[in-house]
């Protein structure tokens, strides 16, 4: 399997709170969440819990097949929550939490794997783009979000109402992200396709899938198309655009692009 991969901070200076790696027939994308108040329940910070979350279930994930990609991790959510409990309120509404996208390749299948807000684009012969999402945290986010941008940020009120939506999280009638509890990972949306079936697969962070929704600078196609032929970095390249266009707050944006699957 072929991997091209670009990830780039919301702006210079910023630390990206995303991550992207490989190991030979897996790919992982990390996208990290924080609120106001992080810093004080997790001196380690986002950026440490994506980072470690990703790099933990590639190293996982280089074992080969022999276990569900939810299992695995639920195993990588394990092993991070164990190396910051001890110094950090991890169960706290505030603690880092991440979305996460992983794409395998074994035994003439592919399987695929999103838990949050991050995404799974399958390339299909003759037929649309599959895109694996996960509907419930935008559904359930999607007033919070229209009352915060009537809101100055950073302000008492804006981080009351950020910490009320963030409050959903890992419960029922809520969305599902990695955080603390390894259990989560069985909320996650998982597929498998033949391999046959699927000649490219992209991995895309909430930030880099704005190109699509909801600035309408491609459609999903349009996005496979680009990623053939001028890589992931044209992707965000046009994300910035648009983010500039319409003076909306940037995101960090990750992109992982795999091609070559029947070599796995």
């Amino acid at each position: 399997m072929r991997v091209t991969m670009m990830s780039e901070a919301a702006r210079p200076g910023r630390v990206n709170e995303d991550f992207t790696g490989a190991v030979p027939g897996a790919a992982v994308l990390v996208d990290g969440a924080g609120i106001p108040g992080t810093e004080a329940v997790c001196h380690h910070g986002v950026a440490w819990y994506a980072g470690l979350l990703g790099g933990s279930l590639l190293g996982l994930l280089s074992r080969g097949p022999g276990h569900s990609l939810a299992a695995l991790l639920a195993e990588a959510v394990e092993r991070v929550t164990d190396a910051h409990r001890d110094t950090c309120d991890v169960a706290a509404p505030t603690a880092p939490s991440a979305a996460v996208a992983v794409v395998r390749t074994a035994v003439g299948y592919v399987d695929h794997l999103v838990l949050g807000d991050a995404f799974v684009v399958l390339d299909v012969p003759g037929g649309d783009p599959a895109v694996v999402s996960d509907p419930r945290e935008e559904a359930v986010c999607r007033p919070y979000r229209s009352a915060l941008a009537a809101l100055p940020e950073g302000g008492g009120a804006y981080r009351r109402v950020l910490g009320e939506m963030r409050a959903n999280r890992n419960r029922q009638g809520g969305f599902w992200v990695a955080k603390d509890d390894p259990r989560a990972a069985d909320e996650a949306v998982t597929g498998r396709r033949p391999v046959s079936e699927v000649t490219g697969v992209a991995l895309l962070s909430n930030g880099a899938a704005r190109i699509v929704d909801p600035f309408g600078l491609a459609d999903w196609p349009d996005v496979l198309t680009t990623l053939a032929s001028r890589g992931p970095e044209d992707i965000v390249r046009r994300v910035r655009q648009g983010e500039a266009r319409r003076a909306v707050r940037a995101d960090d944006a990750t992109v992982a692009y795999c091609t070559g699957l029947g070599g796995a």
